[in-house]
């Protein structure tokens, strides 16, 4: 299988790049740095260019049968102004060139990435796929960039959109930026810590990923978190452990908000995704529960 995956050189994409050469396709890995990124393997191609603007890249992209868009500027910052236009602009831009660079007739798949923050805050409530957008900055967001991936229906190209919820895994990502915390005795709940924390190992990220890739029938939203959300409380008490340092210093609401602006409000809320089409299409987890996903983890960290 010829895979095209833009962002294909920053943290999911490094990962997932490796894995898919590891079962023999052929991978083409798009990024804005030149050079090659630390720990790919080097049977992946690299192109650096910005995707954000058309160009030569988009003929490269139409030679491949599935497409993986994990292109966008982080949203773990402070969302000022500048920054939530670049988060948006980054997402959308590149989305829409993405699909314009897709062939029309068929045989064709695009895995395009959303986030669970499609579905604003809900407290205690469980989410599922049909559930509705929150009306947020982050669930706008989700909304739009979704709309622009499910274009490409109009050019016969199967359609997955993949709702990533917090990914977990070595070297990187969000326990990249937590561990050194934790590690210096500083490690804590945000706010109340009841927030629900919708996660996923890396691990099952990308066996997600394959599974929408390869399988015909798949189409439409999916959530990509693991079966058992947990709380902030939970997160924080489990990475002391594993990290066996303790977790008593909490992060009052006032000011997670004053260092992070409106971003503090994702932290602070959050949401309990379920998967629940990928569990009904008989996807199985290999890391379904938070502390045995983080003690898989734990020599990485």
């Amino acid at each position: 299988m010829k895979v095209f995956i833009v962002g294909g050189t920053g943290f999911v994409g490094v990962n997932l790049a490796n894995r898919l050469v590891a079962g023999g396709g052929e991978v083409t890995a798009l990024g804005l740095a030149s050079g090659r990124p630390r720990g790919l393997d080097p049977a992946v191609s690299v192109i650096a260019a910005d995707a954000s603007v058309p160009g030569a890249w988009q003929q490269r992209l139409a030679g491949h049968e599935v497409v993986v868009n994990l292109a966008g500027a982080s949203i773990f910052t402070r969302w000022t102004a500048k920054a939530k236009r670049e988060i948006r602009a980054s997402r959308l831009s590149t989305t829409r060139n993405v699909v314009d660079a897709l062939p029309t007739g068929g045989g064709v798949t695009l895995v395009s990435t959303s986030a669970v923050g499609y579905y604003g805050f809900h407290g205690d409530e469980e989410l599922g796929e049909d559930d509705g957008p929150g009306d947020d900055f982050l669930a706008r967001l989700c909304v739009d960039w979704e709309a622009e991936a499910l274009r490409a229906r109009d050019r016969g190209v199967r359609v997955a959109i993949a709702r990533f919820g917090i990914v977990l895994g070595p070297g990187g990502g969000v326990l990249g930026q937590m561990a050194p915390i934790f590690r210096a005795f500083l490690g804590g709940p945000l706010g109340s810590g009841r927030q629900w924390f919708s996660w996923i190992h890396v691990e099952d990220l990308f066996g997600a990923l394959a599974h929408l890739a390869g399988r015909p029938q798949s189409a439409g939203p999916y959530n990509l978190t693991a079966p058992g959300p947990v709380t902030n409380r939970e997160l924080t008490r489990e990475l002391g452990r594993v990290l066996r340092r303790p977790a008593l210093l909490p992060a009052p609401g006032f000011a997670v908000r004053l260092a992070l602006g409106e971003f503090g409000n994702v932290l602070l809320e959050g949401q309990r995704v379920l998967p629940r089409r990928l569990l009904a299409e008989g996807f199985r987890f290999a890391h379904p529960d938070f502390a045995g996903a983080l003690e898989d983890l734990a020599p990485g960290l």
